[in-house]
């Protein structure tokens, strides 16, 4: 780890830091404090991933659909209009409409063979985006001056990493320029989020082998063929699995980091709250060594 205690934290002029855990438990609130405070630089994956690595086929989608109104079709071909999407930090919505669900076309679904490239797509961005996370610290100092930095992962980041490799490159790379926090869960913030996404179903990212694995078995469960599942309800019956999918991952990083509670994350309210919770953190670590 780029500190080593909590006194090594404390008296560093350039504090960096990495937040990672289920999406809903904090990371873009602590993110957005800090950012606030007006000496930290916030790079948000999931906006990288929007405006570097996807937007492009983000903006071709909607043309797409565009060009099946023949009036829109009409602009577009005479370079009348242009169609592009509007990400910021706070409305990410263009990422997760593209990356869509799988299911029966006249819901609003994505053929199977068509998500799975969806999928492919973004793991190879958030990737990409992830490694970029030197370049934006270099970047952040040298020509914003930010002494601190913060980068906001999305919850996606535990399924393409193996904690338990000493030699995951992803990892490696991370732990050398900042320090790896985990924003952990109790069973009640999981049953939370569990009903938060049953009132609004959000398409997500998954390994290949477990969203196979998934389709298979919902199939069979259900009894139905490829183009009659109903997509909302194969990201609502997925959901819980994906999270249980996702637990061990995420515990496994623990060991590249420090661990929070999202409890504790929920009462900080200042830089300086933040910067006492990781010292704490530190403290914890160097206890219990893990």
């Amino acid at each position: 780890m780029i500190y080593t205690s909590a006194q090594d934290w404390r008296e560093a002029t350039h504090k960096r830091v990495l937040f990672y855990g289920m999406s809903g438990l904090g990371k873009t609130h602590v993110s957005n404090t800090l950012r606030d405070a007006g000496n930290w630089f916030h790079y948000s994956i999931d906006y990288r991933i929007g405006t570097r690595y996807m937007g492009e086929l983000i903006a071709d989608n909607a043309k797409a659909h565009a060009m099946q109104v023949p009036f829109l079709r009409d602009l577009l071909l005479s370079d009348s209009i242009y169609i592009g999407s509007n990400i910021t930090f706070h409305n990410l919505t263009p990422v997760s409409t593209y990356l869509g669900k799988p299911g029966n076309p006249a819901k609003g679904g994505l053929p199977i063979e068509e998500y799975r490239i969806r999928q492919e797509q973004f793991r190879q961005a958030e990737i990409h985006a992830l490694m970029d996370t030197a370049y934006f610290i270099r970047r952040a100092d040298a020509l914003y001056g930010y002494p601190h930095f913060i980068c906001d992962t999305g919850g996606s980041i535990c399924e393409w990493v193996d904690g338990d490799d000493p030699e995951d490159t992803i990892l490696k790379e991370l732990s050398a320029h900042c320090l790896l926090i985990y924003i952990e869960g109790s069973e009640a913030h999981t049953a939370e989020l569990i009903r938060r996404f049953d009132r609004a179903p959000k398409p997500m990212a998954y390994q290949p082998a477990f969203l196979d694995a998934a389709w298979a078995e919902y199939l069979k469960e259900n009894n139905c063929e490829e183009d009659e599942v109903d997509p909302d309800s194969f990201i609502r019956w997925t959901y819980a699995r994906a999270l249980a999918h996702r637990q061990p991952r995420y515990e496994a990083m623990v060991k590249w980091g420090v661990s929070v509670t999202a409890n504790e994350v929920a009462t900080v309210k200042t830089a300086q709250e933040f910067e006492a919770l990781i010292a704490t953190a530190l403290e914890r670590r160097a206890a219990t060594p893990i």
